[in-house]
C-alpha cells in the first residue's frame, strides 16, 4: 500500500475520534483514491473502528413513509416524480389512518425515526398536523422527521412546536442543474433550521459515476456548515424514462466508499451515518443506518403498499448482526 495514504488515513481517524472534521483537501484526496484499491480496503476498516466508538457500535433503522405520490412540476433529473418524464400517470395520497398504521409497524420494528416525506406542494400546515396526529398515537421511543420543501424559521420553529425533532433536507449534488431549485433557497431553509431547535440531516446525494470528488466533498463540507448530526451517502437510482435512466448504476464499492469517507470526515459532529439503497460493505466501511419505507418513493416506478423492494426491519436487523452491529 501507499504508504503516505496510510498515514493520512491515520491521520483523519485520530483527528475524528478527537472530535474533529476534515477540510476539503483531505476529503478530495480520500474521495479520489481507486475503490478497488487496497488503500481503500484500510480506509473502510479506520472507518468501521471510528462507527465503533462513535456510533456506540449500535445500528439504526431509519423509517420513511412517503406521504403523496404525485407528478411534480419541479422536474428534478433523478427524480420519478417529474411530470415531465411521465413515470406518475395518476396522483394519490395515502390518508392519516394508513400512515398511522405503517408508522406503528415501523415503530414496533424497532426504527429510531419515523420520516413523514412529502413532495414540495403538500402544504406544512396539512405536515404539521400529522406530525401531532402520530406524537399523539404512536407511542414509542423514537422521533419524527419531516422530509418536504422549503421553508423559513418561523415555521421551522412551528414543526418543532408540532412534535417533529429532525429535518431531512440537502443540498443535492447537481442542485440547478440537475434540478429547478435554486440552490440559495436550498441553503436558506438549512440555515433556518440550523438557527432553530430542530436537527439536521443530510446526506450526500444522489451520487452517480459522474459526481468528481470535489463536488461530492463540497455537498459533505455544506451538510457540517449548517450542523448536520446525521449525515452519510445515498446511490441515485436510475429511473427508466428520467433523464437518467439510461446511465450506469453506482458501483457498491464507490458508494461504502464515500459513505467511509463521511464516517471520518465528519467525526462525532456525526455519529449516525447512513447508507442508501442498504449495503453490507457499506456498514462494513462505516455506516450504521439503513433506510426501510414504503409509500411514494421517488427512486420507485410505482407506489409501494408493502416496504421498498422487501427490505424491512427485520431485514434490516439482519444485516446489522452480519456486520457486527448491536440493535
Amino acid at each position: 500500500m501507499n504508504e503516505e495514504i496510510v498515514r493520512l488515513i491515520d491521520s483523519v481517524k485520530s483527528r475524528a475520534l478527537a472530535g474533529e472534521t476534515a477540510d476539503r483537501s483531505t476529503l478530495v484526496r480520500l474521495l479520489s483514491l481507486d475503490p478497488d484499491s487496497p488503500e481503500v480496503e484500510y480506509m473502510g476498516r479506520a472507518a468501521r473502528e471510528v462507527a465503533r466508538e462513535v456510533a456506540g457500535n449500535r445500528g439504526k433503522i431509519w423509517a420513511a413513509i412517503g406521504v403523496d405520490y404525485c407528478p411534480c412540476m419541479m422536474n428534478c433529473n433523478f427524480c420519478s416524480f417529474g411530470a415531465q418524464w411521465g413515470v406518475i400517470n395518476e396522483a394519490n395520497e395515502w390518508d392519516e389512518e394508513k400512515i398511522i398504521r405503517a408508522a406503528r409497524r415501523f415503530v414496533a420494528g424497532g426504527a429510531s425515526w419515523v420520516t413523514l416525506r412529502t413532495t414540495q406542494f403538500y402544504g406544512v400546515e396539512r405536515l404539521m398536523a400529522l406530525v401531532r396526529r402520530i406524537r399523539s398515537e404512536v407511542p414509542g421511543s423514537y422521533e419524527i422527521v419531516v422530509n418536504t420543501g422549503e421553508f423559513d424559521l418561523p415555521i421551522a420553529e412551528s414543526l418543532k412546536a408540532s412534535g417533529a425533532d429532525v429535518v431531512y433536507h440537502a443540498l443535492r449534488l447537481g442542485e440547478g442543474r440537475d434540478t429547478a431549485f435554486d440552490p440559495r433557497d436550498r441553503l436558506a431553509t438549512l440555515d433556518a433550521v440550523r438557527r432553530s431547535p430542530l436537527r439536521l440531516a443530510s446526506l450526500v446525494e444522489p451520487v452517480g459515476v459522474e459526481h468528481t470528488p470535489e463536488e461530492m466533498a463540497d455537498v459533505f463540507l455544506t451538510n457540517l456548515q449548517y450542523g448536520a448530526s446525521l449525515s452519510g451517502s445515498m446511490a441515485r437510482v436510475n429511473i427508466p424514462g428520467t433523464p437518467f435512466g439510461c446511465c450506469e448504476a453506482l458501483p457498491e464499492r464507490r458508494l461504502a466508499q464515500v459513505v467511509a469517507v463521511t464516517r471520518l470526515g465528519g467525526g462525532r459532529q456525526t455519529p449516525d451515518i447512513c447508507v442508501h439503497p442498504p449495503s453490507l460493505l457499506a456498514l462494513e466501511w462505516g455506516a450504521n443506518l439503513v433506510v426501510v419505507e414504503t409509500g411514494a418513493i421517488p427512486r420507485g416506478e410505482d407506489e409501494n403498499e408493502a416496504d421498498w423492494q422487501g427490505f424491512g426491519p427485520e431485514e434490516a436487523k439482519a444485516l446489522f448482526a452480519e456486520a457486527g452491529y448491536e440493535v
